[in-house]
Order: structure tokens, then sequence, then C-alpha cells
């Protein structure tokens, strides 16, 4: 049994969440363990299912976590709950009117999102006079071929929302940030349209599967 002092809840609520490890933390999602199998010897066992990963632990459906021994619906649903609330709030903290006047602040918003996704997304950010953001648009999800990229479907959105600029960020889950050759004729066509509809293309920044970036 061990001493209370040394219990993660204990810990947690005299150290702060900061002095707790990935697998104690997890164990207060658990709460109980197994019979001869400790709560934290179940967290390291959930971790280590996922490679000690916590991205792609964050991932995994209840029907997923269900499959590891000792989890069940109830453990499950709380570990997604908990991933879900996390994911929640990092959404509302990155549209919280961030300025983008960089392809380093585009890209900053943009990689843990990109991160693990399995295909192209493109996003069409609309920003104000001091490029604050106003509204993240996705335009396109799995589209590899950047040509088909239509302008209608990019300025449409920003003039709705009378924004005076805008930028495009996508993303190339190969990992290699380089512009292809529809990347770039893609820019240039989204320019000229700019320039017809009076809207500003400050940037195309592509973002590489491992976080690379290009603008």
């Amino acid at each position: 049994e061990m001493p209370d002092r040394e219990r993660p809840r204990e810990r947690l609520e005299h150290q702060g969440a900061e002095a707790l490890t990935d697998v104690e933390l997890l164990a207060i999602l658990l709460r109980s363990g197994l019979r001869g199998c400790s709560v934290l010897d179940l967290s390291r066992e959930v971790l280590q299912a996922y490679g000690g990963d916590l991205d792609r632990l964050s991932k995994a459906s209840v029907n997923e976590l269900r499959g590891i021994r000792g989890i069940g619906t109830a453990k499950a649903v709380e570990i997604r709950a908990a991933f879900a609330l996390a994911e929640r709030l990092r959404q509302v903290t990155a549209l919280q009117r961030p300025v983008l006047d960089s392809p380093q602040s585009i890209a900053r918003m943009f990689r843990e999102r990109f991160r693990s996704l399995p295909q192209e997304e493109l996003h069409a950010l609309l920003l104000d006079t001091r490029n604050r953001l106003i509204r993240d648009e996705t335009i396109t999800v799995g589209l590899v071929d950047r040509s088909q990229v239509h302008p209608r479907e990019v300025f449409r959105r920003a003039i709705r929302e009378s924004c005076s600029r805008l930028a495009i960020v996508h993303n190339h889950p190969s990992g290699d940030p380089t512009p292809s050759a529809a990347d770039i004729a893609c820019t240039k066509q989204l320019i000229a349209a700019g320039k017809v509809v009076g809207i500003e293309l400050i940037d195309h920044v592509v973002v590489g599967g491992g976080g690379g970036l290009a603008g």
C-alpha cells in the first residue's frame, strides 16, 4: 500500500500537476487498478500500449481503449473525455484572435493540429488590418491536387467576413514542407484573384508532417 503522501492525488493537491509524471496523472483518471495490478501499473500499461506517446493516446477511441486489459467502458470514456476537454481548450486558446503576421506565427498555430493528420487540409485565415485572426476557414480536406482549389471558395468566405487580407496554410503529411509546383501555381492564382476583389493574400504557408515549414 502506497503512503498517502506518495499517492498521485495527494501529490497533485500539495505539489501541483507539474510535479507528476504522465503515468501518475493518468492514474488519477483511472482511479483503481486490477487484482494484483496497482493503478500506477495499469496506467503504465495504457501508456505503453501507445508507445508512451500521449499524442497517440489522445486520439484513441473508446473502443480502442477498451481493448486494453483492465480498461472498461467507464475508464475508456473518462480518458476520452479528458483529452477532448484538453483539445477544446487548445482550440479556444488558438482562436483568441492571435496576430498572424509571419510564416512562423502561422506555423505555431497549426503545427500541433497538423502533426498527425494522415491527409492534407487547406485553411484560409481571414485577417483584419492588423493581421489579427477573424476566422479560420477549412477550404479543403484530402485534396492533393492544389490546382483544384478555386479562388471562389477562398474569397467568397473572405468577402462575407469583410476582411482586408488573408493567409493560406496547408500541410504535407509526407513531412517535406517544400512547396510543390501546384502549390506555387495556386498561390499565384490566389494573389491575382485577391487583387481583383481587393483582398491581399499575405502568405501561403506549408507545414510539414514533422512541423517544418515553408512560407
